[in-house]
C-alpha cells in the first residue's frame, strides 16, 4: 500500500480549501497513492479553537454534502480510497467524523471520534457529540483501514479494539499545535501502539498559524515494529508518501506473539 497523508492549512475559504484538498488528492494519486488520508476538520478552520455558538455549530455538514460527494467522485475517477475528516451533522447532533471512501466512490462508513476534550483553544465539548458508531475497520481495495481520530489515539483500549477488528493501518486524523506536547512524546505514542498491536499508524497533522493556534504539521507513519518510516517537517505543507508492506502485519511481535496471548475473560470487565 502506499499512503499519502496530507499536510495542508485551511483558511476561512471553505471551497478553496475543498479545491486545495483535491488537488492534493490529485497529486497523490499521480504519485501513485492508493490511499490518500487528510487532517482534522482538513476542508475549514480548526472551529473549537472558540467557544460553540448556535451560529458556529450552523458550519457542520451532513455526511452527504460537498465535501464527501466531491472525494466519492474524484475516488472513483482515480481509483484511490480516501480518508477524511470533517465537522458532521447528523439531526440536531454535530460529530468529529472521518468518513471512508473506497477506490470505487463508495462511501463504506464513518468512524466518529468517541472521546471529547475540552481546554483552552480546544473547546471540543461544546461542538461534537461523543461517537456512537463504535471503531469500525473498514475493507478498502488498498487494505483494511482503521481511524483514531485525534484524542482518540491517547486510549489504549481504542488502540487495541482496531486491532482486533483486524485493522492493519490506523490512520489518525490530528489537529495538533506547536508546542503542544514535549518533544517526540506523540511519536512514541503511536510508536508503541504499532508495535503492541501489529498495524502501521499514520498521523496526519494540519499545519499553518490560525486564529489562535498555530498547527504543526510533523505528520509521520510507524511500521508494525515501532519505527518511525516517514516523518514530514513542522510547518511545511507537503504531502507525506510512505509505501507500507502490509506483510508486515501479520510477521509482526503483536499478530504473532501478543493478540495470541491476551486473556480478554480476566480483564475485559475492567476497561
Amino acid at each position: 500500500m502506499r499512503i499519502a497523508l496530507v499536510q495542508q492549512p485551511a483558511t476561512d475559504d471553505l471551497e478553496g480549501n475543498l479545491a486545495r484538498g483535491l488537488e492534493a488528492f490529485d497529486r497523490a494519486a499521480d504519485d501513485g497513492a492508493d490511499v490518500v488520508a487528510f487532517a482534522e476538520l482538513a476542508f475549514t478552520p480548526f472551529y473549537p479553537q472558540r467557544l460553540a455558538t448556535p451560529a458556529a455549530l450552523e458550519a457542520a455538514e451532513s455526511i452527504d454534502g460537498p465535501t464527501v460527494r466531491a472525494f466519492q467522485e474524484r475516488c472513483r475517477e482515480r481509483g484511490v480510497v480516501a480518508v477524511l475528516n470533517l465537522f458532521e451533522r447528523d439531526g440536531d447532533r454535530t460529530f468529529d467524523t472521518s468518513p471512508v471512501i473506497d477506490a470505487d466512490g463508495t462511501l463504506l462508513g464513518r468512524t466518529r471520534m468517541i472521546h471529547i476534550t475540552d481546554y483552552q483553544a480546544f473547546h471540543e465539548q461544546g461542538y461534537y457529540a461523543p461517537g456512537d458508531r463504535g471503531l469500525p475497520v473498514f475493507d478498502t481495495a488498498a487494505g483494511k483501514i482503521g481511524v483514531a481520530i485525534c484524542y482518540d489515539r491517547h486510549y489504549p483500549e481504542a488502540m487495541r479494539a482496531l486491532a482486533v477488528a483486524g485493522a492493519e493501518v490506523v490512520v489518525v486524523p490530528q489537529a495538533g499545535a506547536v508546542g503542544e506536547w514535549p518533544d517526540g512524546l506523540y511519536e512514541a505514542e503511536l510508536q508503541v501502539a504499532a508495535f503492541q498491536n501489529g498495524y502501521f499508524t499514520a498521523l496526519v497533522n494540519r499545519v499553518g498559524p490560525e486564529e489562535r493556534l498555530t498547527f504543526a504539521g510533523e505528520s509521520f507513519v510507524c511500521a508494525p515494529d515501532g519505527t518511525v518510516v516517514a516523518r514530514a517537517e513542522q510547518g511545511t505543507e507537503e504531502i507525506l508518501v510512505a509505501d507500507l508492506d502490509l506483510e508486515a502485519v501479520a510477521s509482526s511481535h503483536a499478530r504473532r506473539l501478543f493478540l495470541r496471548d491476551r486473556r480478554p475473560e480476566l480483564y475485559a470487565d475492567w476497561i
